[in-house]
């Protein structure tokens, strides 16, 4: 047995007060009259015994109930073996409040059941240690040591949140704060559903922190989440139908169906398809979205599913432009093909401007630019576009018949495309077409066949260079290209190995494929814009810049409220950082002046916390290894004793109570019913 506050055995001393009562206790006697004293003697013997008796029992309960109140504040214990540490002690409870801790128990939802988890484990603690008190949130108040009394309000301000964390993260922010003293080794309980995706910890040898799991586990582990959507076009276009694909997944064990899809667009909601997805699987269905006006779109998808719902709504958000701005460069007379098959589209402007007056500041608002049969590229055009096409432009390149080579090699050289050499007058026909990239992707279904492909009559000779890899587009019979595609940063660059005039190239004539490839190309500038983030994970976002003012600061906003994200802008471009500001799934508008939207992004909740696949109990004693503690419990049983066992060993304290009120019972029976 040892004594956890040695010091209150000086109180023993106060055992000598009783024992000094009854040695120095004199009555006072009364004279008492007899008429009769043959039986004085006799009688005056035996009531001495008797009273000698019943005094000193009554003097040893008084002593043996003081004794176990003196113990019982030194608080005896059995150890379990290992020393225990005195004096204030230092505890960290993590408190698991991530989305999938909205699953139900058999009473209660997951993150009750932690709440009431933690406000045990305190409890069995006293009030002179100290604990921190951490959620997923990572909140700078959390990072504090706090009284026992502050520790219960924190564990009930707890509340879900979006945020997800490894448990290596969670264990280093508890060190932080957790830092050993010379004779006290902190404490960490992890409260948690420790779904396999965070649980990222092995083998624990860390003798600086004792470690002890809490897991817990819902009634069902089964849930389907709206995983993600994408537009199969990269632009959408108005009055045209487009193609919205959308992953659903099911995360239980058993098929999932009658699943209800709804979309939200242009203030409707309509009911989508009800479907039927496999166990642990996933499938894709297809919603055809009718574009009717221009500017920044908002769309949501939902599904209904019980009791895990934060994964069963996706927003999304694109931008449809009123129009498509081309840009045609030649040295002389524009090309009346080109302006007719572009013209021959309401929303595409077509504007020709001559290679010695050229604007070079309007070059980022053309979504494409063609060099038409130019002779020579100078070097401030060569470098102006190549960075139009990294910041994400799209660049076709018609060769003139008359090209200077070497003028054009360093431009395409500093692209990183191939190179031209000399021209070939030799007549070719373009021979394979394709169909699997987008350029080309869908139109020609059913007829392909008796699809006219171009020839010309003269073509240049290309290099080709291992760490250049182009993606044919179109083919001559012989395996050289006629069309290829490169992508470079974040733009494509298009490179024709023929002139554009129809005396060397029929494809102007050809408008089966020379109207669509015009236009897939010009919107194609759009192939890699987002539309929908997630929160967590895109703390960094970007937008066009395009306002010149010498103070500028951009704001981000939802119904929620706005805030000022960190910005930096680099040429046409500002990047923004939200430092974990964005914590609602939503829709956030991008401006400078309230009212005046210059972008808009959709942000929804990390799908890490979608697969409620707990990690077993065997599995969590064998990944962590022997020297991590984990607390099984029941439903409705409760930590307390059980946390002061682990941690104090038995407590005895209790049974000196039980002891001192039993001996002042003895007491005051023996003072009522023993009559001297």
């Amino acid at each position: 047995m040892q004594l956890l506050f040695p010091a209150f055995l000086f109180a023993l001393a106060t055992l000598a007060i009783p024992i000094i009562i009854h040695l120095f206790h004199f009555r006072r006697f009364k004279k008492v009259y007899f008429t009769n004293v043959r039986f004085l003697k006799e009688v005056k013997e035996e009531t001495s015994n008797r009273s000698r008796l019943r005094n000193l029992l009554v003097l040893a309960m008084r002593l043996l109930a003081l004794f176990f109140l003196i113990l019982a504040f030194a608080q005896p214990f059995f150890s379990r073996g290992e020393e225990v540490v005195q004096g204030e002690k230092y505890v960290g409870i993590f408190v698991d409040n991530s989305f999938s801790m909205s699953a139900l128990t058999s009473d209660l939802a997951l993150l009750d059941k932690a709440r009431q988890r933690a406000r045990e484990i305190v409890d069995a603690f006293g009030e002179e240690d100290r604990f921190q008190v951490l959620t997923m949130d990572f909140e700078g108040r959390h990072q504090r040591l706090v009284s026992k009394e502050e520790a219960f309000t924190l564990i009930d301000e707890i509340e879900i949140s979006p945020a997800v964390r490894t448990l290596s993260e969670v264990i280093n922010r508890q060190r932080q704060v957790l830092k050993p003293e010379v004779n006290a080794t902190p404490s960490s309980y992890l409260i948690s559903d420790f779904q396999e995706s965070i649980v990222d910890v092995s083998a624990w040898k860390d003798t600086l922190m004792d470690l002890t799991l809490v897991p817990l586990k819902s009634v069902q582990e089964k849930n389907i989440s709206l995983d993600s959507a994408w537009f199969d076009a990269p632009v959408q276009m108005l009055n045209q139908t487009n193609a919205l694909i959308i992953r659903i997944r099911n995360h239980g064990d058993d098929d999932a169906e009658n699943i209800r899809l709804s979309l939200g667009y242009e203030g409707q909601s309509k009911p989508v398809s009800t479907l039927t997805i496999p166990a642990r699987s996933s499938i894709e269905d297809t919603v055809n979205i009718t574009i009717q006006q221009t500017g920044f779109q908002e769309a949501q998808l939902q599904i209904t599913d019980f009791p895990v719902e934060f994964d069963d709504t996706y927003y999304l958000s694109f931008e449809v432009a009123s129009e498509i701005n081309i840009l045609a460069i030649q040295d002389d007379q524009p090309n009346r093909f080109l302006s007719a098959a572009i013209e021959s589209v309401p929303s595409f402007r077509l504007t020709h401007l001559n290679s010695q007056n050229l604007d070079y500041s309007s070059l980022p608002g053309y979504q494409l630019i063609v060099l038409d049969d130019l002779r020579t590229v100078s070097s401030g055009l060569g470098a102006e576009l190549t960075q139009y096409v990294r910041n994400g432009g799209n660049l076709l390149v018609f060769p003139g018949p008359d090209a200077e080579v070497l003028t054009y090699k360093p431009f395409l050289n500093g692209l990183g495309v191939n190179e031209f050499m000399q021209l070939d007058k030799s007549a070719r026909e373009v021979s394979i077409i394709n169909t699997e990239e987008f350029i080309f992707q869908g139109i020609f279904e059913g007829q392909q066949s008796a699809l006219k492909l171009p020839a010309t009559g003269a073509n240049f000779l290309m290099t080709r260079y291992a760490d250049r890899p182009a993606e044919p587009l179109l083919t001559y019979r012989d395996g050289t290209s006629f069309l290829e595609k490169y992508i470079i940063g974040e733009g494509k660059v298009f490179l024709c190995s023929a002139p554009l005039t129809d005396q060397y190239n029929d494809l102007v004539r050809n408008g089966e494929i020379f109207v669509p490839m015009l236009l897939k190309m010009a919107i194609f500038s759009g192939a890699d814009s987002r539309i929908a983030y997630t929160i967590g994970a895109d703390e960094q976002i970007e937008s066009d810049h395009q306002v010149n003012r010498s103070e500028i600061v951009y704001k981000l906003g939802s119904k929620q409220g706005e805030f000022i994200p960190q910005q930096r802008i680099l040429s046409n471009k500002v990047i923004l950082n939200t430092n974990n500001q964005i914590e609602k799934a939503g829709y956030y508008a991008l401006y400078l002046e309230e009212g005046e939207v210059l972008d808009k992004f959709a942000f929804n909740y990390d799908r890490a916390e979608s697969n409620l696949q707990y990690m077993p109990i065997p599995q969590l004693e064998e990944q962590f290894g022997e020297q991590v503690s984990i607390l099984e419990t029941e439903d409705n049983s409760v930590l307390t004793a059980r946390v002061s066992q682990e941690k104090l060993g038995i407590p005895l304290w209790r049974w000196c109570i039980i002891l001192t009120l039993i001996f002042l019972g003895l007491e005051v029976l023996i003072l009522r019913f023993w009559k001297t």
